[in-house]
């Protein structure tokens, strides 16, 4: 199925506005239409390079889109996000559509993926948003980069422990750290992390498919 035909938009839109009100998050159909733009463009440049195994438009639609936007009530009224391997741009991408106001910083050691983000983020005119192509450690003493972000997350990057690692130099004094997981989230969460953060989790059922979620939020700890 080609995410191309105006049948397919529009259905490509009706499961991503009623699958996120099951979730209680509402799309605004602007807010839609950007994302069957990202949609499209993931599906074309699939064909060339390796953005997505998933290539239903309805399971891009659940597994990349909805599963991204889960995370808004998380974030709560934190600014500056950082998305450490957003590949296709999740869910960075989303998450500014849905909340305008966000600066965000996508990061990916793929330098192909980097240019299909910046090509999705000025397709979609958004602003005060930027794919940079490098390896998360290599901007670890970046001071553009070093302590300034509210929020670093992460949407099966690497497991939570190497997350954390990774991600603890990006973290303002009290930002915190957003990992989101499948259904065996809660088995990386180790003695040592326990240890150096305080930990709050979040589950949620993906609207079609009925697949658990997690989202895991550390906190380091004073």
């Amino acid at each position: 199925m080609q995410l191309l035909s105006e049948h397919s938009i529009q259905e490509f839109k009706f499961q991503l506005i009623n699958g996120s009100k099951q979730l209680e998050i509402k799309v605004l159909d602007h807010q839609a239409d950007l994302m069957v733009i990202h949609a499209k463009e993931l599906m074309l440049w699939n064909k060339k390079i390796n953005l997505t195994a998933i290539r239903e438009p309805l399971q891009i639609v659940e597994k990349h889109f909805i599963d991204s936007i889960a995370t808004l009530s998380f974030l709560g009224n934190q600014k500056h996000v950082i998305d450490m391997g957003a590949g296709g741009g999740f869910p960075g991408i989303p998450l500014k559509i849905m909340n305008p106001l966000l600066y965000v910083v996508l990061v990916d050691s793929s330098r192909k993926k980097v240019n299909f983000l910046k090509h999705v983020i000025r397709l979609l005119g958004l602003k005060n948003i930027d794919a940079i192509h490098s390896r998360v450690e290599d901007l670890h003493n970046n001071d553009n980069y070093k302590g300034q972000f509210d929020v670093v997350i992460s949407r099966a990057f690497t497991e939570l422990s190497n997350f954390t690692r990774l991600g603890i130099p990006f973290l303002k004094t009290n930002g915190f750290i957003c990992a989101l997981k499948g259904k065996n989230a809660v088995l990386e969460i180790t003695p040592d992390i326990k240890a150096q953060f305080t930990v709050k989790t979040s589950q949620y059922t993906l609207p079609f498919e009925k697949s658990l979620r997690y989202i895991i939020r550390l906190s380091k700890k004073n």
